[in-house]
């Protein structure tokens, strides 16, 4: 009997000490130490990680509370000597939805999206250290070919952009200045045949468009601005 008790007064110990080493702050007022926090007037678990005088290291996760259950959203891996850290999201059932660099809670280098239904990729981003998209940014399809190909500069748009089948045939092709619609345009038919062509200026279909079948040129239709009243003048 005295042996029991002493085991159970040993356990009950362990668990206080434990409590109280979760938590703490350090001289200064700082996180320091494995720290655990719930969801707001609940028992489940909100994140977990460890602090160094205020600083994030090592592994944290994240959690949703679903049905008042604790469901592993994100994970970060932190380093000793800057914000920077390595970045994964989950989906309820554990799959990868996106990987990739955070510098605090900025969006930095390549990131990777994964397909729904698979471990391919669905999406690949570049973003410059401000968080800004910069580059080519690529859309797949399911079976590997490219379905969209963007360029971007400071997050906005630019340059030729082209979307394709499935069986990467061209569809389509668009050039962007600053986010809008500006130069060449051009439509195509599965089979890769020119359907339409023409151009766009900021963002506004202009000038000729020209519409055809079978490789035959079938309709012109001008698009150039008239305005509707002209001032005369005195």
């Amino acid at each position: 009997m005295k042996t029991l008790t002493g085991i159970l007064f040993f356990l009950i110990s362990v668990t206080i000490l434990g409590a109280q080493n979760i938590n703490q702050f350090d001289a200064n007022g700082n996180r320091h130490g494995i720290w655990k926090k719930n969801f707001e007037d609940s028992k489940v678990i909100r994140y977990e990680g460890e602090f160094y005088h205020g600083k994030e290291i090592g592994l944290f996760k994240f959690y949703k509370n679903i049905k008042s259950k604790p469901i592993l959203s994100a994970t970060k891996e932190f380093n000793e000597t800057n914000n920077i850290s390595e970045v994964k999201f989950l989906a309820s059932n554990g799959k990868v939805i996106s990987e990739g660099q955070m510098d605090g809670k900025t969006f930095i280098g390549t990131w990777k999206y994964y397909q729904k239904g698979s471990n391919g990729i669905l999406t690949l981003e570049e973003y410059d250290n401000n968080g800004k998209l910069v580059g080519e940014r690529l859309v797949y399809y399911p079976n590997g070919e490219i379905a969209e190909r963007q360029n971007y500069n400071q997050g906005v748009l630019n340059g030729n952009s082209i979307w394709y089948s499935d069986k990467g045939v061209v569809l389509k092709e668009f050039n962007y200045v600053n986010d809008e619609l500006h130069g060449e345009a051009k439509f195509y038919n599965p089979k890769g045949e020119l359907i339409v062509e023409g151009f766009y200026k900021r963002g506004k279909k202009d000038n000729i468009w020209k519409y055809y079948k079978n490789g035959n040129l079938i309709e012109k239709k001008d698009f150039t601005y008239k305005p509707k009243y002209i001032k005369k003048t005195p």
